[in-house]
């Protein structure tokens, strides 16, 4: 080892340290992630030079991924929402990349998720209607040869914490 490395090693593990004000910066910005730094350090009791380079430390580090607009699918002519769920044939890394880019390149695609259990991924969508989940279905989901079995539910109502 070189003997800048245990510094270096130490600096990341408390770059990605998360401690109590941390995790209220967190929360406040989950909750409203457009909020000003003056606002988010008095939710917080920070100076704002502080909470500002928390948040700064807190992105670099990738604890915060990033911030979106969540928008309401309807709008955009979204008018159903479905988690169709997908059993591949074969566990190949190969297979389980072609079809996780496939996925993540569908327009109707909102969310995928690479899961553990009777199921290998969960696949969030957002179409028009039941004719255009339909459509999506055998279009990009069945008529993949590495795909085994879907199954379709519809989602009635989505609710995030």
């Amino acid at each position: 080892m070189k003997p800048d490395q245990p510094k270096r090693i130490r600096q990341d593990a408390e770059e990605s340290a998360v401690d109590r004000i941390d995790r209220a910066i967190l929360v406040a910005l989950q909750q409203n992630a457009r909020l000003s730094n003056k606002e988010l350090a008095a939710r917080v009791g920070l100076a704002e030079s502080s909470c500002h380079e928390r948040v700064k430390r807190l992105l670099r580090s990738g604890v915060v991924r990033g911030f979106h607009a969540e928008v309401d699918p309807r709008v955009l002519g979204a008018g159903l929402q479905a988690l169709v769920a997908v059993r591949l044939q074969r566990h190949t890394s190969a297979e389980v990349a072609s079809f996780r880019e496939a996925m993540l390149a569908l327009d109707e695609a909102v969310q995928v998720f690479h899961v553990a259990g009777a199921n290998d991924f969960l696949v969030h969508v957002a179409v028009r209607d039941s004719d255009a989940l339909r459509d999506l279905i055998l279009s990009a989901f069945t008529a993949r040869p590495e795909v085994l079995h879907v199954e379709t539910s519809l989602i009635y109502e989505q609710l995030r914490k």
